[in-house]
């Protein structure tokens, strides 16, 4: 999952960090957390899927048009 998302194109992207579908790109924290086995970023990540969602598609939006990529502690 973490190599199809990074190899989207940038509109892909875009969209998928609109608000109703940006829980797949806190899904994708997630699985790239538990890929690196950071147990940190694992409960961070988790702690993302619970409260974060409201405001993390305007960061991610932003994130993604100027470096093409999700911010994340990894």
């Amino acid at each position: 999952m973490v190599k199809t998302f990074d190899n989207l194109p940038l509109w892909a992207k875009m969209i998928l960090a609109l608000p109703f579908f940006d829980i797949l790109w806190v899904v994708y924290r997630l699985f790239k957390s538990i890929d690196k086995k950071n147990t940190m970023a694992i409960v961070m990540a988790c702690i993302l899927l619970i409260i974060g969602i409201p405001f993390l598609w305007l960061i991610d939006l932003i994130t993604i048009a100027l470096y093409n990529k999700v911010l994340w502690i990894d």
